[in-house]
């Protein structure tokens, strides 16, 4: 049996490529690539002449039997995608599911995600949080954007510059204006730049200023409110008073 790679790769600045995911792309039999040819710029940045093979959505159920035969054969195989990690709002899932189907060894190295460094310094609670990637477009996003009001964790979302304006109203109309928000765009990148405070104070600035670059949205969660009830001494959530003590 073969071993599956899933390699990160930069989502802005190419010094944010790990020493082990150059290794394992050079030594891989082969590189499966979203855009071999945007891949194509990075490989030869980094000296990496291995055989690309193109492994996008629209191809990734054609193409993962063949891969599959491949690794059962033996063969070392790095699957990229046009920036971060694959599988995360990128192709990715569909072979990794046939891989794993198949007994072969799935290993995934770390490396860049566009949506951790968004989150963790947007000011927003990061030790539970939801990731909804992008919204559907059109059917089913207003159900989706219901089924989150109530959602208390810190919510991340991917979008682009051109329904960002309109995202950012829609969660105002949904999760209300005062819910604070940080707008993130160009990750790691030289123009990278967060916008951070209520989504009224967000929505403001972009209706002032372009929107440009892919954004990570990140949305507080809706508060908890306490439930003005106090566990007593012995754990018993009765008001303050454990059985038996006057």
């Amino acid at each position: 049996m073969g071993l599956l790679y899933v390699v990160p790769t930069p989502v802005g600045n190419l010094e944010d490529m790990t020493l082990r995911a150059v290794r394992v792309l050079k030594e891989a039999d082969l590189v499966l690539a979203e855009d071999t040819r945007t891949s194509g710029v990075l490989l030869k940045h980094f000296d990496i002449k291995n055989h690309l093979l193109s492994h996008h959505k629209f191809n990734e159920h054609g193409t993962s039997a063949s891969v599959v035969e491949r690794l059962k054969a033996g063969a070392t195989v790095a699957l990229i995608s046009d920036a971060g990690t694959p599988g995360i709002s990128d192709p990715g899932f569909y072979l990794v599911r046939e891989a794993v189907n198949a007994g072969i060894t799935v290993q995934c190295l770390p490396g860049a995600t566009a949506f951790v460094p968004a989150l963790v310094s947007s000011g927003l609670p990061c030790d539970r949080f939801c990731f909804e990637g992008f919204l559907p477009q059109k059917k089913g996003r207003a159900t989706r954007l219901e089924a989150l009001k109530d959602e208390p964790r810190t919510m991340v979302f991917y979008e682009s510059p051109y329904r960002v304006l309109k995202t950012l109203r829609q969660f105002a109309e949904y999760f209300g204006a005062d819910r604070r928000v940080s707008a993130c765009r160009e990750i790691s990148k030289v123009h990278e730049e967060s916008v951070r405070g209520t989504l009224a104070e967000v929505i403001a600035h972009f209706s002032g200023t372009e929107p440009r670059g892919e954004f990570v949205i990140v949305v507080e969660g809706k508060a908890v409110k306490p439930s003005g009830r106090r566990k007593s001494a012995c754990g018993v959530d009765d008001g303050g008073q454990c059985p038996g003590i006057g």
